[in-house]
């Protein structure tokens, strides 16, 4: 059986600086990250334990701390991608007519992701997604890891809103925070994504 495994950084640790320090992308993918892979992995042993004795008086729990884990993984191995120390500027496209058909203007969509990311109570994440029934992307808020999420989208970008992404540099504004990440946006990682989900859905 496998173990999920802490990614490797696509860079640098201080590739990002001035929009993100090295010290905070250290911090942020050894400690935080590294912590959600082994806690996904210590929650499946967990759960290997309650079946082989039969035991499931604490498997609410453990499910909750899995799926808390597991989408902390997923989301940050996505973030890290999403970045880029040649990022900006905006997608082309099919990415970028996919944007217009759904949301009007590029425009508008970055003010709705802004808007969604810098406004989580809390910790959470702002993320474009595709959702495939309806076969458009949309804007989701999402809290902690795993809340308030579409069961069918897929993250195709990701905009981590937790304190522990920026409080070091930015304090408490986080939509100083947000604005810089739209400097960093790797569109070719993003525009892969998406024409990998919608390839799928076809």
């Amino acid at each position: 059986m496998g173990e999920y495994t802490l990614p490797d950084m696509p860079y640098d640790y201080a590739a990002l600086e001035p929009a993100i320090t090295g010290e905070i992308l250290e911090l942020h993918h050894a400690k935080h990250h590294a912590a959600y892979v082994k806690g996904a992995n210590d929650t499946l042993e967990r759960l290997a334990e309650a079946r082989d004795k039969g035991e499931f008086g604490g498997l609410v729990g453990l499910e909750k701390t899995f799926a808390f884990n597991l989408s902390g993984h997923v989301l940050h191995s996505i973030f890290w991608e999403n970045l880029s120390p040649d990022g900006g500027d905006r997608p082309d496209g099919a990415l970028r007519a996919a944007i217009d058909e759904h949301f009007g203007t590029f425009e508008a969509f970055q003010k709705q992701l802004t808007t969604a990311t810098a406004g989580v109570q809390g910790s959470g994440w702002g993320i474009l997604a595709w959702e495939p029934l309806g076969k458009r992307l949309v804007v989701e808020q999402v809290y902690d890891h795993h809340g308030n999420v579409g069961m069918n989208s897929t993250p195709l970008l990701v905009f981590d809103a937790w304190e522990h992404a920026y409080y070091l540099q930015y304090r408490n504004v986080r939509p100083d925070y947000v604005e810089k990440l739209w400097s960093l946006i790797n569109w070719d990682d993003v525009t892969r994504r998406f024409a990998d989900v919608t390839s799928q859905a076809s």
